[in-house]
């Protein structure tokens, strides 16, 4: 077996890049990958806007009769 496959010794790590360097590298990865961004067509956008207000609207809706239902129980008990 070689050594790789015993696990015995692993290569030696790469050398530890300048605190700058790394902070550069970090902006262009996050630039690079910015690029690869694909923005939504005005149809699409429109279509998750609706969705959105639709889904806010339902939870709206669904949270004021729990509070309702809560309020008059609450006033039930406590009168």
């Amino acid at each position: 077996m070689n050594e790789a496959a015993a696990g015995k010794k692993k290569s030696a790590p790469a050398t530890k890049q300048g605190f700058f360097y790394r902070i550069a590298l970090f902006f262009r990865q996050v630039l690079g990958e910015l690029k690869k961004v694909q923005r939504p067509t005005r149809q699409e956008l429109w279509q998750m806007f609706l969705t959105v207000i639709a889904f806010v609207a339902v939870v709206m809706v669904f949270v004021g009769l729990f509070d309702a239902l809560f309020g008059q129980g609450t006033f039930w008990i406590f009168g």
